[in-house]
């Protein structure tokens, strides 16, 4: 296999791995549509600046650093960017990668 077909492995393979966990895909689904899931925030727009881990963690109810940590698999998939905003992080979905993952598997899969 060419390296270009074993980078998109990877990749898309990582990707699959961060959103295996149902609270993982639960929470992409949230942040992907997020003035449809989460109310106003006082600090930080819901769209241009991402969600707060408060809301998060609160809406999905489970302990800030179980989330937490559920937000670092996402980044580290490319999936989320996380933004600090006073005491906070709020964390924004990557729509670019998610086309790129499914684009890739289509092709892999096709």
């Amino acid at each position: 296999m060419n390296a270009y077909i074993e980078t998109n492995i990877e990749s898309t393979s990582t990707i699959l791995r961060a959103l295996s966990n149902e609270h993982r895909l639960r929470i992409m689904m949230w942040i992907m549509d997020p003035e449809a899931h989460f109310s106003p925030q006082k600090d930080g727009d819901l769209v241009k600046d991402g969600v707060c881990v408060g809301f998060i963690t609160e809406k999905i109810g489970l302990t800030q650093p179980t989330v937490t940590s559920h937000m670092k698999v996402l980044a580290k998939a490319g999936l989320v960017t996380s933004k600090p905003i006073k005491n906070w992080v709020f964390y924004k979905p990557q729509r670019a990668n998610f086309k790129t993952a499914l684009a890739s598997l289509n092709d892999m899969l096709g």
